[in-house]
């Protein structure tokens, strides 16, 4: 029996190591997983070509129904941070208090949901300047955790990114 569903957003660049890792750790807790696609296409290929093929399009998405929402970096967040639905979700999560985790240049979608304001967050160095600009408290560490919001850098901070989601999601 499934602890809850976490999902995945997906889109075309993604980095393997933030997608996959995360995608088996949850799994391995208990957790289904939903990878979340934009709609852009029927199959996305990391940025060395890996294929995913979403579960569900963003506009399908009942946040109500998710415990955690994460979100992997690589080249996709470019795209991902200009869907609506998307965008949405992550507003939603937040707002529902549940777990929103967004790994290095993921932290762009943070960016144009309008959520960083006033929260302390981290991410790849290469995007340090919009994350200030949207107001939050940029910090450099491996794993930053604001109530519902966690944030990394990059792949080598994997195993405290999905350790701090883990941990919140279990109480």
């Amino acid at each position: 029996m499934s602890k809850g569903k976490v999902a995945i957003f997906v889109e075309e660049l993604y980095n393997e190591h933030e997608f996959w890792y995360p995608y088996y750790r949850m799994q391995e807790a208990g957790y289904e997983v939903v990878v979340v696609g934009t709609g852009r296409q029927e199959v996305f290929h990391s940025k060395l070509g890996m294929p995913v093929k979403p579960d569900v399009t963003a506009d399908q998405v009942k946040t109500a129904e998710l415990a955690a929402v994460i979100i992997p970096g690589g080249f996709a967040p470019d795209k991902m941070r200009i869907n609506q639905d998307m965008l949405r979700i992550v507003r939603e999560a937040l707002a529902a208090g549940k777990v929103v985790a967004a790994i290095c240049h993921a932290g762009w979608v943070l960016v144009s949901a309008g959520v960083l304001k006033g929260r302390k967050a981290t991410a790849c160095p290469m995007i340090k300047d919009d994350l200030l600009n949207a107001g939050a408290a940029y910090l450099d560490q491996e794993v930053v955790v604001d109530d519902n919001l966690i944030t990394s850098r990059l792949p080598a901070d994997l195993p405290a990114f999905c350790r701090e989601i883990l941990k919140k999601l279990e109480g």
